[in-house]
């Protein structure tokens, strides 16, 4: 067995990670986990840490399901791998089928990916394609919001709202407009119908301004969650598909982080959100995070547009080595089972409001400006000043230091800069809830008392 030593000696001379940090890189390392159980990881000395983040928004049913590790190696033996581009496998078409009976409306067309990021590259490369066999080639323009983060693609990268993702890259592209954040805190004495008004107001000057015939889609995740989990007014996508509808604009709701429970439904759009898109796309929850696969559902509506005889000759030419994986997609069929069988929707639905409302206890404490969520998502926004509409480098130190002691403490926190945000398996019960609300408490308290002695 190798030593920690070694371990730690190999990552610092080989392992590339996201979000290196390039002044230190090849001197530190990332904690190294190893074991893990339920809605608990355990790192190299087996030290528990309970998963505030489920992995990335993703590890739904939790760690160590039997039944997930038996379904991945039944399918391997059976089939490893079929190209996509000459033949299907059973998984794949069986996983379409029962996607298409969880989407809302007419959602059926389930087109498979590898994750979040290639999942959206498609569904933007499918509206390109959609209106150039319709014979509207200036129809390109991608609406996308300020806060919101679409993926790690050159064009997904490209239609990501935080800045903090652009730097030292080179992400310019013209198809792309933003517009503001709806974020009910941007806009402090805006009753919820009247920011609705004001944003859905820029949406269409913004249409007006560029020409409908040139806007080919508004993307939009259902809440921000990269962002901040940020909630969106009541009546706001609604309004917004209303705006998409009378201008031909494709709406693509972009549930890669809420789709498969987080919000307490399969999919949130339509249950949640007030919405029915004409494209989904999804990831992460889809296989609890157990082996990577993405996807989209397309409307029937926008599909008869472009196929049969309206087709032209044209072939949708876009796809994945690992498209519509048999092992990834055999995951996914079971972990839809497990959700099935132990009632896990229903559990989010039942739990969700005790999450939220402990959650929302911190919001006395020093430094909270604010918390937000829904269903097993929440935010903790942290500044040094509660009222500031801006973010400091000292807001930043206080949630750094804040994440610091919940991980000393025994508690992963997603960091975001002065947010903390916490998305558990959807497993966790109540007295976890409380666990983990007693240690982000105590991180916070510390923090204040920290920076505070320190003037």
């Amino acid at each position: 067995m190798r030593s920690t030593e070694d371990y730690v000696s190999a990552a610092k001379r080989n392992l590339f990670v996201p979000a290196a940090n390039m002044e230190k890189l090849g001197t530190e390392t990332l904690p190294r986990l190893e074991n893990s159980g339920g809605i608990y990881v355990y790192d190299e000395d087996g030290r528990r840490l309970m998963d505030g983040p489920a992995g990335m928004w993703c590890t739904q049913i939790g760690y160590q399901r039997k039944e997930m590790a038996e379904a991945i190696a039944a399918q391997a033996m059976a089939l490893s791998y079929n190209s996509p581009w000459y033949t299907t496998n059973s998984p794949a078409i069986e996983l379409a089928e029962k996607i298409a009976e969880l989407t809302p409306g007419d959602l059926n067309r389930v087109f498979f990916t590898t994750g979040g990021s290639t999942a959206v590259d498609t569904a933007l490369r499918f509206v390109e394609f959609y209106n150039n066999v319709l014979g509207r080639p200036a129809k390109k323009k991608i609406i996308v919001r300020k806060d919101g983060y679409h993926g790690s693609t050159s064009l997904t990268a490209a239609c990501s709202g935080r800045e903090g993702n652009w730097k030292n890259f080179d992400i310019a592209n013209e198809k792309i407009e933003f517009i503001s954040s709806p974020n009910p805190r941007l806009h402090p004495g805006l009753s919820g119908s009247e920011l609705v008004e004001q944003l859905a107001g820029e949406f269409e000057s913004k249409i007006a301004d560029l020409g409908p015939e040139n806007v080919a889609v508004f993307l939009a995740e259902p809440l921000l969650a990269s962002g901040g989990v940020i909630i969106p007014p009541s009546g706001y996508h609604a309004r917004f598909k209303e705006i998409c509808d009378r201008h031909d604009i494709i709406y693509i709701s972009d549930e890669v982080v809420t789709a498969f429970g987080r919000c307490g439904e399969w999919f949130a759009s339509e249950k949640v959100f007030g919405v029915v898109p004409d494209i989904i796309t999804f990831a992460k929850g889809v296989t609890s995070g157990y082996i990577p696969l993405g996807g989209l559902a397309i409307s029937e509506k926008l599909v008869a547009r472009i196929s049969g005889k309206e087709a032209k000759g044209s072939f949708f030419g876009n796809g994945y080595t690992y498209s519509g994986h048999p092992v990834s997609c055999a995951a996914a069929l079971t972990n839809i089972e497990i959700f099935e069988r132990d009632g896990l929707l229903a559990h989010v639905r039942e739990i969700g409001p005790y999450f939220q409302s402990s959650m929302q206890a911190l919001a006395q404490l020093p430094l909270v400006a604010d918390v937000r969520g829904n269903g097993l998502v929440v935010c903790i926004e942290c500044l040094a000043d509660k009222n500031a509409a801006g973010v400091t480098d000292l807001d930043k130190k206080i949630g750094a230091r804040i994440d610091e002691i919940a991980f000393e403490q025994g508690l992963i926190v997603r960091p975001l800069g002065n947010m903390c945000v916490l998305s558990p398996p959807l497993v966790i019960t109540k007295s976890e809830i409380d666990d983990m609300v007693a240690i982000l408490k105590e991180a916070i308290v510390r923090t204040a008392r920290e920076f505070e002695a320190q003037g």
